[in-house]
């Protein structure tokens, strides 16, 4: 072969494009060597330990948090904790740092032009950077659950968890569901992810775009907090946030979660999907064009608006979802399950013969105060009376509580009486004082409509 032949060989090799898999590895290593990035992988992978063991070794525990009373008794009480709080707080912070900046940290640094040169293609750029994006915040996750795991395990112990109806779930089963439920929480950062790629494309190097994720996810949370229809709840990614809470109940409430799993994903592909079609519309030649409020407007919020809408629609029309979901029926048979339940662990610690639930015949009558108030929705002015029999008794037992219900269907059960049942932080037990697990509960109401029985 010619000199000059080789020559052209050369240069026509130089020419292709850098497939997605090197661009990927470039892209993955980028981000690894920031130290902003190492630092929240560390962060991540360390201090959900240190806190969890810290907390359940403490006399007072964040019981206004879902299995935050459990903290104690088990270690897996303390991956959900934190899992509660990741939902809120850490999972927007963590993609809003990663994916709200993989594209407008080229603008800031004016690197465009060379990138370009070195990949020559757009489309490969995106898909990279999405990708090396998407596997950072997934190590993030893999992190905060591996290590709360491993924290409340080594403090407290691989014992049995209560779970939020009441019912005791094996270790097993409670390693298997808190695995779970970390998984599902994905498919929400997967969306607030997309969301972020999205601001960076679109707002350039402004900080908007960094902080795009976390100010939807904060707007969302703060949504979940209103008395909105229970379909309009049901259509926002962040209720895949707090429904993983469905898997802890027997039988599982599903059929939120699934919903929300759905919502997110859906939203995850169509914030990706306006994210990519603006980066192949951008014109890298113009130094200064790095994005504008006005594009992300007409560009990214007006299409998601419009997927809200349509998601209402569609949720409200497949689901028999309607009002905000909290009902009379639902709280009175979501109390008397979680009784039945917890009542037969304290009987158990008091060393009193068994029962079943089908013995006890636990049944709750529910009301928010008064007659002429709707026993219906949110609110902290709910009060029930629970029965239950024992056998061979004749006179049935009778204990009240009072209940704060939120929005999105969770309520706290506080005991009135009687002392004997729940007036009392502790029992006597033959081994000792023990929590009673009567005295207060979580638990929540189902926010579709559900068969009785």
């Amino acid at each position: 072969m010619t000199a000059p032949a080789t020559i052209a060989d050369h240069h026509a090799a130089s020419a292709r494009s850098v497939s997605v898999s090197r661009g990927y590895r470039f892209e993955l290593v980028k981000l690894v060597s920031q130290w902003r990035i190492r630092l929240l992988v560390l962060a991540c992978w360390i201090t959900p330990a240190l806190f969890v063991a810290a907390v359940s070794r403490q006399s007072t525990l964040p019981v206004d948090t879902l299995f935050g009373r459990w903290m104690h008794a088990t270690g897996w009480a303390g991956p959900l904790v934190m899992l509660g709080f990741a939902g809120t707080w850490a999972l927007p912070l963590l993609t809003s740092m990663v994916a709200g900046d993989v594209f407008a940290s080229e603008d800031r640094l004016g690197t465009w032009r060379h990138l370009l040169v070195a990949v020559r293609s757009p489309r490969r750029i995106f898909a990279a950077k999405a990708l090396a994006s998407l596997t950072v915040i997934l190590l993030l996750v893999a992190g905060l659950a591996c290590s709360s795991a491993a924290g409340g395990v080594a403090a407290v112990g691989n014992q049995p968890l209560v779970g939020l109806d009441g019912h005791l779930l094996t270790p097993a089963d409670a390693a298997g569901k808190v695995l779970l439920a970390w998984a599902c929480v994905l498919a929400p950062t997967l969306a607030l992810a997309a969301i972020g790629l999205l601001g960076s494309v679109a707002l350039g190097r402004s900080p908007m775009g960094l902080l795009l994720p976390a100010l939807v996810a904060l707007a969302m949370q703060l949504a979940q907090m209103l008395p909105l229809p229970v379909a309009v709840r049901l259509a926002l990614p962040a209720y895949a946030f707090i429904a993983w809470n469905g898997l802890f109940t027997s039988p599982t409430h599903l059929g939120p979660l699934l919903i929300g799993i759905v919502v997110s994903l859906v939203w995850a592909v169509t914030a990706t999907t306006l994210a990519y079609l603006l980066f192949l519309r951008r014109d890298f030649t113009n130094l200064t064009d790095d994005g504008s409020g006005r594009r992300a407007f007409t560009a990214g919020a007006l299409p998601l608006a419009g997927l809200v809408a349509v998601t209402v629609a569609v949720v409200a029309s497949a689901t028999t979802a309607s009002g905000s979901g909290i009902e009379q029926d639902k709280v009175q048979r979501s109390v008397a399950t979680a009784f039945a339940h917890l009542y037969r662990i304290q009987t158990k610690q008091l060393n009193r013969p068994d029962v079943t639930e089908a013995q006890l015949k636990v049944a709750a009558t529910c009301d928010k105060g008064s007659v002429k108030v709707a026993a219906e929705g949110p609110g902290n002015d709910w009060r029930c009376v629970v029965t239950w029999h024992l056998p061979g008794v004749d006179v049935a037992g009778t204990a009240i509580y009072q209940l704060d219900v939120t929005a999105d269907g969770r309520f706290m059960a506080d005991g009135d009486g009687p002392k004997e049942v729940n007036g009392y932080f502790l029992v006597r037990t033959p081994a000792g004082d023990a929590p009673n697990p009567l005295w207060q509960f979580d638990s929540n109401v189902e926010l579709l409509a559900t068969s009785k029985g």
